[in-house]
């Protein structure tokens, strides 16, 4: 399935599952927060072999040599003070908002003003949140899993075991319908040319969706995080009976509440939560769906790896306030084929994966920031 180097060689298992899956590093090996590893059967051993060899092409040969290049080259390797920076000015950022609604009130202008300072910070989190989920920061997945649990759950009052369970998912089978959930809401929207030409011809669905493109703005960018991300988060804590990621949860709304009762009371203090989670939903719909929505959305096809992530995704130009507003997700191509590449070396291999691209006519796509907003709901 992930189309790398073999763990295998003269027919012997040489790795672990686990070791082999970090090696290729297309989709982490955790379920559930957990390592798993697995004793791999000898027939199961020969036969990935048979079938990995034969498949063999000169494109997934040059993959193969531009990650050895890449792991060579020391671009997997984390520079510290870039996360210890970008976490320290979320905090500040934070301590702001606070501040300015302590010194001058509750007033509305404050009100506005903090919720702005504030969604700018969650908007933020959730970028270095997704680092941390990818282990891109630590050596140690220890480690990784640990700040990913305070930044997630702590900082912003969501699951760690949720974001993986659906984000791995999305880096698996990227556009894939029904296997990816961040293209999956058929009930809302349908996406790509099969599936509305499927669901009309099955006469499924409710929606007006020749108009989708319209109301799309009233949904998506308004409601996704402050209505159907708490549901989901909800709904998976309890069934999964998660109770650390509860506890984290709580721990960021204890917080929450104790700092803006005092001023706005409780339910002055849940309607200033949800406004900056309005605020930030837009933020994280455009940034998170100009990369995708625009491109090939399908059925699964026997598409190699690097075809499969060439076709879904799109990057945006590069520059200071792109990356930092994207949280260098402008270089989406590059991060769906090297998830655990820390963000601030996205940009050295983006020059490798153009020529790779050239080499197989496959097209390479970057737009304009606002040309990717724009090209998603056109």
């Amino acid at each position: 399935m992930v189309d790398s180097v073999l763990p295998f060689q003269n027919g012997q298992c040489t790795v672990t599952i686990l070791e082999w899956l970090i090696m290729v590093d297309p989709v982490l090996p955790f379920q559930n927060g957990q390592c798993t590893t697995v004793t791999i059967p000898e027939w199961l051993i020969q036969y990935c072999h048979s079938r990995m060899v034969n498949s063999l092409t000169e494109l997934k040969s040059d993959f193969r040599e531009l990650r050895k290049h890449v792991e060579d080259s020391g671009m997997l390797k984390t520079q510290p003070w870039f996360y210890a920076l970008h976490l320290a000015h979320i905090i500040l950022l934070e301590v702001f908002a606070y501040c300015l609604v302590s010194y001058y009130g509750g007033g509305l202008y404050t009100f506005i003003t903090a919720a702005i300072i504030l969604a700018v910070a969650q908007a933020q989190a959730g970028w270095t949140q997704h680092d941390y989920g990818h282990n891109s920061v630590f050596p140690s997945h220890k480690m990784n899993k640990i700040f990913h649990h305070i930044v997630i759950g702590h900082i912003k009052g969501a699951s760690s075991h949720w974001w993986n369970f659906r984000h791995f998912q999305h880096h698996a089978k990227p556009n894939v319908g029904k296997k990816d959930p961040d293209v999956d809401f058929p009930y809302l929207l349908l996406l790509g040319e099969h599936f509305p030409v499927t669901w009309g011809k099955q006469k499924k669905g409710y929606m007006p969706y020749n108009q989708q493109q319209n109301y799309f703005f009233l949904t998506m960018p308004p409601l996704l995080l402050p209505l159907y991300f708490h549901f989901e988060n909800i709904l998976f804590v309890f069934k999964r009976r998660d109770w650390v990621d509860l506890l984290m949860t709580i721990s960021f709304f204890g917080r929450y509440f104790y700092l803006y009762t005092q001023f706005w009371g409780a339910w002055g203090t849940f309607g200033f939560y949800m406004f900056v989670r309005f605020l930030e939903s837009h933020w994280f719909v455009w940034v998170t769906q100009m990369s995708h929505i625009s491109m090939n959305i399908d059925i699964e096809r026997d598409n190699d790896w690097f075809t499969s992530q060439l076709i879904s995704t799109c990057n945006v130009h590069q520059g200071l306030f792109n990356d930092w507003f994207t949280g260098h997700l402008n270089f989406q191509i590059e991060h769906h084929l090297f998830p655990t590449m820390p963000r601030h070396n996205l940009h050295k291999v983006a020059p490798l994966v153009k020529s790779l691209c050239k080499k197989h006519n496959i097209e390479y796509v970057s737009l304009p920031l606002f040309g990717a907003f724009a090209r998603l709901v056109t």
